[in-house]
């Protein structure tokens, strides 16, 4: 039996990382072992729950206003006791955050193995998005397994110098998780709220976007909103103290948006689901929204997604007001071209992504995904 420990720690990994563990356990031949680390608590702890999995270690590392530093250094001493005590053969992260950099940089300095899930994105700006970008290109010279969700980021890696043999193209595993998520009966207050207007859903909360480029932003969406009286706008707004600063200052008293706490990752799927349109500057949004037919416009210079914007289910709109005001009021009034996005395929999986990666691991084989 081969021992796995499987690391995440963030809300959007989690999502991920859940029917992976899921997968894993129902499989005889692992030993799977989660570790979570806590950089997201409350947030982390909602998912969790969703997909029914108690952690067999909780780091448990956040804490107020905690820097890079701050989360760097509480992770690589606290999992270094974890992964000496149980020596796991195996050790799964995912994608790009700290939680991810750090756990493989511990795991390479104790030389054990390191597989990635979601690896060869890349903007290849270092800087875009920040850390993330470094993250995962640090990670991708420590893994010895590189789960690839498309074809683009097999051949990022092979560019990069990866052996070909390490890299398996399997899909993404948010695919895989909305098939536990998203339900035909889901009812929640704030949809009562929306009614028959278009949901507009919202989230913003990028580092790199903290500051004017969100003040612009906010200002180009809150515009749209008071000219199109046909739409009502949901934004789950960051626990970070800035982001709520700002948004209040931009979208404070504007009827035709709630802003609401965070939710869980059950209510986040069911509000795309019944989106019209969405605009974010995060990750994961890119490849969810496009499978319910969402067009998707993205509040940032670069993407880690390319294949979405080549395929047309998103497009790039950065941070400046007038080309969001432009681009948003454009979706919203020319029927074609939000047929032209909503209609698109989706190039990010089949919710067959975590059998996949658990079959490379039991057999040794797969049939890779090609879409």
């Amino acid at each position: 039996m081969r021992k796995v420990l499987i690391v995440f720690g963030t809300r959007p990994e989690a999502i991920k990382m859940c029917p992976l563990v899921i997968e894993m356990k129902n499989r005889a031949a692992f030993h799977t072992i989660v570790c979570v680390t806590g950089q997201h608590k409350e947030m982390l702890n909602q998912v969790m729950e969703a997909f029914n999995i108690l952690p067999d270690y909780d780091l448990n590392i956040m804490k107020q206003n905690q820097t890079l530093f701050d989360i760097t250094v509480n992770i690589l001493e606290s999992i270094k006791a974890v992964l000496e005590k149980e020596r796991p053969d195996l050790v799964l992260v995912h994608g790009d955050t700290s939680t991810t950099f750090v756990a493989a940089l511990a795991c390479f300095y104790l030389q054990i193995p390191v597989g990635h899930v979601e690896a060869g994105l890349r903007t290849y700006n270092i800087h875009s998005p920040y850390p993330e970008e470094f993250n995962r290109q640090a990670v991708g010279i420590i893994s010895q397994y590189n789960f690839a969700p498309t074809q683009l980021a097999k051949a990022n890696l092979i560019r990069e110098g990866k052996d070909e043999s390490t890299i398996f193209v399997t899909g993404n595993s948010v695919i895989d998780a909305m098939r536990y998520t998203v339900r035909s009966d889901f009812t929640h207050p704030e949809l009562e709220w929306v009614g028959e207007k278009k949901l507009i859903f919202i989230t913003a909360h990028r580092r790199e976007n903290l500051g004017e480029p969100m003040r612009h932003m906010f200002r180009a969406i809150r515009r749209v909103l008071e000219e199109h009286l046909d739409c009502k706008a949901i934004y789950p707004i960051h626990m970070n103290p800035i982001v709520r600063e700002v948004a209040e200052a931009e979208l404070g008293g504007c009827d035709r948006i709630h802003i609401i706490d965070p939710i869980g990752v059950l209510d986040c799927h069911n509000f795309e689901a019944r989106s019209y349109l969405c605009l974010t500057d995060s990750g994961g949004i890119q490849e969810e929204c496009p499978s319910f037919g969402v067009p998707v416009l993205v509040m940032r210079d670069t993407t880690e997604r390319p294949e979405g914007v080549d395929a047309g289910t998103l497009k790039l709109v950065g941070t400046d007001e007038e080309t969001i005001y432009e681009s948003f009021k454009l979706l919203l009034e020319d029927q074609e071209e939000y047929k032209r996005m909503s209609n698109a395929c989706n190039p990010y999986g089949d919710g067959n992504t975590c059998k996949r990666i658990a079959d490379v691991l039991e057999f040794g084989e797969y049939e890779p995904w090609n879409g």
